[in-house]
């Protein structure tokens, strides 16, 4: 096919790939099946569609793989500044949303955002707070409601067992 240039690989290099889709970060594992899907002769475009990305990052994905391989695709270290400020509010925020919730303020972002600013020194805006917040949460921690005698409420999904009914 004109404009498509075909990826090739060796079968230990398409091992590879196919462990590296199942990888647990999503950035390599995409990588790693869209250059398996152009080997099987899929298009820029159809990949792209296929990832929700642009035809030029899948361009990109396979001259990396072209370049260096499998370890092309992987994804590498960040560079840059350390994340002083949200490092400092995931501890403030973790130490106040800690404490009991009968005994504690209902914190507010903006709310958190003075305590932090108080506590640690740093401005941090509501968005980046917000982000630090839900990197450092942990899955469903504090989202059950806990009954007298230990019980735990879950929400009902019977038809009209809404507020609405």
């Amino acid at each position: 096919m004109a404009g498509h240039p075909r990826v090739v690989s060796t079968a230990e290099q398409l091992e590879e790939l196919q462990d590296l889709a199942r990888s647990d970060r999503r950035d390599e594992a995409d990588r790693a099946r869209a250059v398996v899907l152009s080997i099987n002769g899929w298009t820029s475009g159809q990949i792209a569609r296929a990832f929700g990305v642009t035809p030029d990052s899948v361009r990109r994905w396979r001259s990396w793989f072209a370049e260096a391989g499998v370890d092309g695709l992987r994804a590498s270290d960040r560079t840059g500044r350390e994340a002083v400020k949200s490092a400092a509010a995931a501890s403030v925020a973790a130490a106040l949303l800690t404490e009991p919730v009968a005994d504690r303020a209902n914190w507010t972002l903006p709310r958190l955002q003075a305590e932090i600013t108080r506590q640690a020194e740093v401005s941090i805006s509501k968005s980046q707070l917000s982000k630090t917040l839900k990197k450092t949460a942990t899955d469903g921690a504090g989202r059950a409601t806990v009954l007298p005698a230990g019980r735990i409420a879950t929400p009902s999904i019977a038809p009209g067992s809404g507020s609405n009914s």
